[in-house]
């Protein structure tokens, strides 16, 4: 979008329109002096910092908007705002500043996700705003964004994210074209370097779509295909804008572009696999132009300033310019399989998913053969999403913290041993068939364990639509082996005999010996505190073969 134009904002803009006046009036710039930035080095904790950050790029984005909404609007706090950004030590996260090390570069040239969208906030603002901001504030921007982002773009030695092929590429790629798309392309002597830069953005944007499937599924989840498809979209646009060629002309990415609406659970939910979230908020611009490119449902929520707690300029400024009010489409069929990421869902008036795949996908969790029942809004047997992210969750002890851990899904512990991480450990469909009543799922997790005796583990799932999941697992053992069936729910269940209920929204009967319920209390996403109850149902495979069933009401 390197001419911003902000049409006439439709009525359901009306809340969004609000919350950035708001924000634009809101004097508070919070300071990100040295004891904010050393806090993640000393003791892990990111959210501190990063709070203080995200309401600084609050601030930015909403004077930004106000100021190309309204040209009556006075630029003097915006250039004050620019001015404050660009006397930021770095743009980058403390977390990330390592991934400048590569380059030989300080903290203040990490080319990371944020400092990309930095650069783009403040690019497209300055490009856009053109003779009405004044000329000494335009010319700092531009100088911070060529030293902080464009010198590291244009070395040729590798950084540090390229080859992830998740949402890293599309992201930084993405957003450091968009700058130099709207910094650059009214130069004729920066022709070649833009055309270098451009070219540097398309191999990402080539490595990220081969992270997918051809199934177009997102292992990191539906929050991380806002991000990343979101940004890669973004990109794509401009440079079609901008030279002819079409990203998106591609079925693969009509693929990638349906992907959501598959794993949705019905009423704003969706399955939150991964380091994702169940009600992920989806900028109402990028769907309106995927619907207008693929067929996709439209937005049918403009979501709040706020429900971005990065406060993107990607994802608000492509809602003021390309959303539009659109009818409901078709809905999605009531079955989704992905083969690739063997993720099964199913939605109507109860909701059911499973997982396979391995244990070494973007953001892992040790989940294989975990699954989620969800009914009245409310996943009951739930998948716990994403934990607060800490110098240690990203460590070598990830797998201590309860979120991404085999201990925080609805999987088997056997002799003791859960789960463990690594490609090799990996699910292998046996078999997926839907006759339109019944939904059979079955899954190999041999591979996930590493335990003398076990000879293979089967987990079988057959689900029918009226809220009945029968659940086996099928062992085949050298030797009698104790099994502890874990299943997970935010939701205290009570006990009796052979049975357990969870608020009478889902009810579980069993023929194992014993059952209890563990409390454990970690923190999520945002810090807070994240309580959860796991029923441990005790049993023993004996040698040779054993089924060990499950049957779960959903009401």
């Amino acid at each position: 979008m390197p001419d911003i134009v902000f049409p006439r904002p439709a009525g359901e803009l009306t809340s969004l329109l609000r919350d950035i006046r708001a924000a634009a009036a809101d004097d508070t710039m919070p300071e990100l002096g040295f004891s904010a930035y050393r806090d993640y080095f000393d003791t892990g904790n990111r959210i501190r910092y990063e709070r203080r950050y995200f309401r600084r790029r609050a601030r930015l984005a909403a004077r930004a908007a106000q100021a190309l909404l309204d040209p009556d609007t006075g630029l003097g706090p915006l250039a004050d705002t620019l001015w404050s950004v660009c006397d930021e030590y770095t743009w980058a996260l403390p977390a990330h500043v390592r991934h400048s090390a590569d380059q030989d570069r300080g903290p203040e040239q990490c080319l990371d996700l944020f400092a990309a969208e930095t650069a783009h906030t403040l690019a497209e603002t300055v490009a856009a705003l053109g003779d009405r901001l004044d000329r000494r504030v335009a010319d700092r921007v531009r100088a911070e964004v060529e030293r902080r982002v464009f010198v590291p773009y244009t070395d040729t030695r590798p950084l540090n994210w390229e080859g992830y092929a998740n949402n890293w590429e599309a992201v930084c790629a993405g957003a450091t074209g968009l700058a130099a798309l709207a910094l650059l392309r009214d130069s004729p002597a920066d022709g070649s370097r833009l055309a270098a830069m451009l070219d540097r953005s398309r191999r990402a944007m080539d490595r990220y779509l081969a992270g997918f499937g051809d199934d177009g599924g997102c292992a990191e989840g539906v929050d991380y295909w806002v991000y990343g498809f979101g940004y890669f979209v973004y990109f794509a646009e401009a440079l079609r804008e901008h030279s002819g060629e079409d990203l998106l002309d591609s079925a693969k990415v009509a693929e990638i572009a349906a992907f959501p609406h598959r794993v949705a659970l019905g009423a704003g939910a969706y399955a939150p696999f991964s380091d994702a979230s169940e009600r992920p908020w989806l900028p109402a611009g990028l769907l309106t132009r995927l619907a207008e490119r693929f067929g996709t449902p439209p937005a049918q929520v403009v979501p709040s300033l706020h429900d971005d707690h990065c406060y993107r300029w990607g994802h608000l400024s492509r809602t003021l310019a390309w959303f539009r009010p659109a009818a409901p489409a078709t809905a999605t069929g009531t079955t989704s399989f992905l083969p690739d990421l063997a993720w099964v869902i199913h939605r109507g008036r109860f909701a059911f998913a499973a997982k396979g795949g391995h244990n070494d996908e973007p953001h892992n969790h040790n989940d294989l053969g975990h699954f989620i029942l969800h009914t009245r809004g409310q996943s009951v047997l739930d998948d716990l999403g994403a934990g607060e992210y800490t110098a240690g969750y990203f460590g070598p002890g990830r797998y201590e913290y309860l979120h991404p851990s085999a201990r925080g899904h609805s999987v088997p512990v056997i002799d003791g041993r859960v789960q463990l991480p690594g490609a090799n450990r990996a699910a292998k469909v046996l078999d997926y068939r839907d006759d339109g009543e019944t939904i059979r799922f079955d899954l190999d997790l041999t591979s996930a364990y590493d335990i003398a005796g076990l000879r293979s583990l089967v987990r079988r799932f057959r689900w029918q639509a009226d809220g009945r999941l029968e659940l086996t697992d099928e062992i085949d053992a050298e030797r009698a082996l104790p099994v502890e069936e874990i299943f997970i729910s935010r939701h205290e269940p009570t006990l009796t005999d052979g049975s357990a209920d969870w608020d009478g929204l889902v009810t579980l009967t069993h023929d194992c010996p014993q059952a209890a319920v563990e409390e454990a209390v970690a923190t999520d996403h945002q810090a807070r505190p994240d309580r959860v109850y796991r029923l441990i149902c005790t049993t023993v495979a004996p040698a040779g073969r054993s089924s060990h069933r499950f049957v779960f009401e959903v009401r």
